[in-house]
């Protein structure tokens, strides 16, 4: 959301008691064809080197969660095999149908009592913010804007501060088993800065579709700035062998477009046909539309192009047609959208166009799991209450483990228009999550989906592949620089962090974005005197 402030706030909190610290510091759509194998690039001391990859690697006798086509919805192969050939999945067999010899070299993993699913997809994140992790428990929407923000950071964070923290949320990311993530960077206020978040994505041997934002910040950087920056982050050889691709985030819609600079921007978009576009959409009382009527109205909606609405709270009825007649999707986040407030009172009405997405792992975990779940059960209990408020009874579940598995998987490669990601079937790319079949969770699990939706935890995640590459095996990280790149970040952070905690939480302003800014009633949990609300341990 930051871009929509642009202008707006970006002194409102750096006037008190930090003011003196400034002074001192799209892929091509469908399915694209690879010939070879894509080689881990690393342009960094901590970039991935896994253990010597096989060009075929056999994931046999296990429950595989695979998507049938013709249903457009999940398969079941239970004693099943998976065969990844170089960065695609080559097969997927019973066990009567599996291969009796393999390609010459293939490694073969028994996945016996285990379960295999797709990797998670992540359509909204802000991932240069890790150092800020479990130091905003409490934080509204308006305080994080003026505190965690690019309106803040700039003034502090080193071009390898980027780096680190980029690189430290995307092993997390990884770690939970999330492949492919969306990420709206934010971290573009130079070229150095743009240059060391990219480079971390590229390093971390994730499947990242890296959102370039482009804002204006106040005695910073300009939007024509940033052109140029831009045209050489796109440009970058490293990304010819890796996974990340390139796209856009901007929050400059609507409601008061800039339609000069909206045209530019548009125009480097089909130059160099960027991956995705993205945008933060918060309408109703935040004001920060970036509608689906916005960017219809200014004639872009319906391109080629995947446009991905992160949030689209407050969605109406004009704008959710608008999506479905353009085929473009928005992400819901949540958990970010319970703590931050901006609410989605309507996304339950919207979910064939939707996809799941974080938001600022800074404040929760960075796992799509936890999302997925969140959102079966909040959805459950809206449907549910309709029906309690006409003092009837429910008959029927609304909302199935199937329908949330597939949110957060194939929807998010829909959203992203690529029908390769997010499943499992031949021809996908291999981005593939093994399950811990026999952990105190999922111990006599019969229902995989349900298994993965409702028991499994990060903790139960024993492998994952991206892009036919291990990221993670046998419970570990693969990356060879993963425990230098721990210590680096830990470094990273403590010092940030120090910066951080000698700053004095900003007081909410009485007026903002021309709403009036209210106290909701805070939560009495304490027998008598006082509410137990408690401080935060920083």
């Amino acid at each position: 959301m930051e871009c929509a402030l642009c202008g707006l706030h970006q002194s409102l909190f750096l006037d008190q008691g930090t003011e003196h610290r400034v002074a001192t510091m799209r892929f091509t759509n469908g399915i694209a064809a690879l010939s070879g194998f894509l080689t881990a690039v690393s342009a960094g001391p901590s970039g991935p080197s896994p253990a010597p990859p096989s060009s075929s690697i056999l994931f046999k006798g296990g429950t595989v969660v695979a998507f049938n086509q013709q249903t457009q919805g999940l398969k079941i192969i239970r004693g099943g095999s998976v065969l990844v050939t170089n960065d695609r999945i080559a097969g997927v067999y019973d066990a009567a149908s599996a291969p009796k010899k393999n390609p010459p070299g293939t490694e073969v993993v028994d996945i016996t009592g285990k379960i295999i699913t797709p990797g998670f997809i992540d359509t909204h994140r802000h991932g240069w913010q890790t150092v800020f992790k479990t130091m905003a428990s409490n934080t509204t929407l308006i305080e994080f804007f003026g505190r965690y923000s690019s309106f803040v950071a700039p003034f502090f964070w080193s071009d390898s501060d980027v780096y680190d923290s980029q690189l430290a949320g995307l092993y997390e990311a990884l770690n939970a088993g999330v492949t492919t993530s969306l990420d709206h960077a934010t971290h573009t206020w130079s070229k150095g800065a743009s240059e060391a978040g990219l480079n971390a994505c590229i390093d971390s041997g994730a499947r990242v579709f890296w959102g370039f934002s482009f804002a204006n910040l106040t005695g910073l950087v300009t939007v024509e700035d940033l052109y140029p920056i831009f045209k050489t982050m796109a440009k970058k050889p490293a990304l010819k062998n890796s996974p990340t691709t390139v796209g856009i985030a901007y929050d400059g819609w609507g409601p008061n477009p800039n339609v000069g600079e909206i045209n530019k921007i548009m125009a480097l978009a089909k130059e160099l046909n960027v991956s995705v576009i993205t945008t933060h959409s918060l309408q109703g009382p935040w004001g920060f539309n970036n509608s689906p009527e916005d960017i219809h109205g200014l004639g872009y909606l319906n391109i080629s192009i995947p446009i991905v609405f992160s949030h689209a709270s407050f969605l109406t009825p004009t704008g959710a047609d608008l999506l479905r007649s353009t085929n473009q999707y928005i992400s819901i986040t949540p958990e970010s959208e319970m703590h931050y407030g901006q609410a989605h009172p309507v996304s339950y009405h919207i979910q064939d166009q939707a996809s799941i997405g974080i938001d600022t792992h800074i404040t929760f975990s960075t796992d799509i799991l936890t999302q997925a779940r969140i959102w079966l059960q909040q959805t459950r209990y809206e449907a549910y209450l309709d029906v309690l408020e006409q003092d009837k009874l429910p008959a029927s579940n609304p909302m199935s483990v199937e329908q949330a598995f597939l949110l957060a998987t194939r929807h998010g490669g829909l959203a992203l228009r690529r029908p390769d990601l997010g499943v499992i079937a031949e021809g996908a790319k291999a981005d593939l999550i093994v399950w811990d079949g026999t952990s105190p969770a999922m111990l006599g699990w019969v229902d995989p989906v349900a298994a993965v939706i409702l028991h499994a935890s990060v903790g139960d995640i024993e492998s994952v592949l991206v892009d036919g590459k291990w990221a993670k095996k046998n419970f570990k990280l693969t990356a060879k620089g993963w425990p230098a790149a721990r210590t680096k970040f830990l470094k990273t952070a403590e010092k940030l962090q120090a910066i951080w905690k000698g700053m004095p939480l900003p007081a909410p302003p009485p007026e903002f974005n021309g709403r009036e800014v209210v106290d909701p009633k805070r939560v009495d949990s304490l027998r008598g005197p006082g509410d137990g609300y408690g401080s935060i341990y920083i």
